[in-house]
């Protein structure tokens, strides 16, 4: 297992190097003169001039990808034009928010979506079956933003059950993670109801049947754990996706957070900022993905061979 899980670290490494290199690139990707991009109307030669000494623009380009990344391994990642609080600090202050209403989201998504799977694949051509994959057409068709004023309108203003406002404990919570949580949720249950159902005709589960085992022993001791392993993969990569809704879920519910502070940046023009976000987001992305490898491995042992 020691050596699975060494191969599957030393794949990351490859990826680790694409993200420093992208994130580095944003910065000269952008048009025109960075400098001048992030002044704005402060762009006087005098200001260009100490502002590219200062973010060492005046150097060789790879020059400074080794001593971007060589900063970001010691944590620097630069100076926030808009504050002048370093980077790294301004993230880690909002971060908590955004993992805690990513964490609840993923709880809502799974707990929903594989309990929707599996209500879809045990009741298969059935009115219940129709049903769910209805709603699950319409959780992946509605956009983050009009279903987080639809929940607004309903359990806030309406029927005035549920904050809008963040705040601590968790009631304000919850609208903000169902609404990040039903796009994930819809694809969670697609992909438990076509698992399930595969698994469903495979000849140990005709034989399990023939032994006289009941469908409730047969689905939760033998089908489940079976279907379940491509969810596991499906889990980790839906966290990028609920990453980038929490951009327009915090914007719309007013929570502070990565993905508010994303966009204040980006409005500002603060390319340090935005840069820093993008890679703090990328390695958290490349992180999740391969402990979902790893747990991939421990689920299915088959997998270490390979």
């Amino acid at each position: 297992m020691g050596r699975f899980i060494l191969k599957r670290v030393v794949l990351v490494i490859p990826v680790l190097i694409g993200v420093t290199l992208l994130t580095f690139m944003m910065v000269h990707l952008v048009p025109g003169d960075p400098i001048v991009v992030m002044l704005g109307d402060r762009a006087t030669a005098e200001n260009v001039e100490r502002l590219r000494r200062e973010f060492g623009f005046d150097r060789p380009l790879y020059v400074q990808y080794l001593d971007y990344v060589w900063s970001a391994l010691q944590g620097d990642l630069g100076s926030s034009i808009r504050t002048r609080q370093p980077v790294l600090d301004e993230v880690l202050r909002v971060f908590p928010s955004t993992l805690k209403l990513t964490a609840a989201a993923v709880l809502v998504a799974t707990v929903v979506g594989v309990s929707a799977g599996m209500l879809a694949a045990t009741a298969k051509h059935r009115i219940v079956d129709f049903l769910t994959m209805a709603l699950v057409l319409v959780g992946i068709s509605t956009p983050t933003f009009f279903s987080s004023l639809l929940l607004i309108l309903l359990f806030s203003l309406k029927l005035d059950l549920l904050p809008v406002a963040a705040g601590s404990g968790i009631k304000p919570l919850i609208l903000p993670s169902v609404a990040l949580a039903a796009p994930a949720a819809a694809v969670l249950a697609r992909v438990t109801r076509s698992s399930l159902l595969e698994e469903l005709r495979k000849d140990y589960v005709r034989t399990a049947y023939a032994k006289g085992l009941k469908d409730r022993t047969v689905m939760t001791v033998h089908v489940l754990k079976n279907a379940l392993i491509p969810v596991v993969t499906i889990i980790g990569l839906q966290v990028g996706g609920l990453m980038a809704g929490a951009v327009i879920v915090e914007s719309v519910f007013a929570r502070p957070g990565i993905g508010r502070f994303a966009v204040t940046s980006i409005n500002a023009r603060d390319l340090p900022a935005i840069q820093g976000i993008a890679l703090v987001a990328a390695l958290i992305y490349v992180t999740v993905n391969l402990l979902v490898d790893i747990l991939y491995g421990f689920i299915d042992p088959r997998i270490k061979y390979r």
